[in-house]
Order: C-alpha cells, then structure tokens, then sequence
C-alpha cells in the first residue's frame, strides 16, 4: 500500500486519480460480535459460529454488510492524506451494494478511485469510487461510490 499524500490546494488535480489498494485487514468474529454490540444486530448467521457452520448457505459466519462497508472509513485514511486541511468530513454515500459476503476469517482490502472533485463552500467534495474485495474471491464485497469533504 502506497499512501497519497496532497496539499489542500492540489486536491483538485485528483481527479481521475486512482489510489491505489489499502493493507489487507483479516476480519475476526471478535471484531464481527463487537459491531453486533454496537448495531444491536445479533442474528446467528454473524454471532453463533457451530450454527453457522451447520446451517447457514455461507458455510460459516459472516460478516454484516455494514461492518464490511464501515472498513472504508479505515481505508480511506491509508490511502489518502490531505496536509492543510482543518476538517476532514464523511459526507455520505450515493450508492452502496453487497456483492458478496465476507466470512469471518477472510482479508479484504479496498482500492479507491477519485470520480470527481467538487467545490463547495469552504472546501472540496471527493467523490470517490470504493471497491473492498475479498482475498481470493471472485466478486468484491462491496461496491460503494463515497463522497467527503475536505475543509481550509
């Protein structure tokens, strides 16, 4: 992983950037049981690994959807740094699909590509192609177009 690192003032030459992929990060049913904690979601198929194994189509427990797609916040920092800036924004998401699931044990990863970049008041609006695939699977985890903000 290569970090690409900007002036606020040259974030507008990003445009069409790709940034690359982030480190690999293996996805634990530790991490998977602390965001059922945190969302209140326990439903089996990510909590209860022997029936999971037993009974679920995935062959074991998974990952939420949304713990997978929390990871591009992670992600993102790797593969962006941005000097002079003094806040830095989660603005939303245009659009998000789950292609694939992510078992618990399984890497993934994230590449990143800079759609377009956007004034707006005060800043600059990455519009930003995110893609988190898994180790050795055939379609990404995620697909997801994510848009930030960067401040003066």
């Amino acid at each position: 992983m290569t970090t690409t690192s900007v002036a606020y003032a040259d974030l507008a030459d990003l445009r069409g950037r790709d940034l690359g992929w982030s480190d690999w990060l293996e996805i634990d049913q530790e991490r998977v049981n602390v965001f059922a904690d945190a969302v209140d979601d326990h439903q089996w198929i990510h909590t209860e690994p022997e029936r999971a194994t037993a009974e679920s189509p995935f062959g074991g427990p998974i990952a939420h959807g949304f713990l997978t797609l929390s990871l591009a916040t992670r992600f993102w920092t790797e593969l962006l740094e941005v000097d002079g800036v003094s806040a830095k924004v989660n603005y939303g998401l245009d659009k998000v699909r789950f292609v694939s699931p992510v078992q618990v044990g399984a890497r993934v990863r994230m590449n990143a590509v800079i759609a377009e970049v956007t004034d707006v008041p005060g800043g600059y609006q990455l519009t930003v192609d995110q893609t988190i695939e898994v180790e050795g699977g055939t379609k990404p985890a995620v697909v997801a177009r994510g848009l930030y903000r960067f401040y003066a």
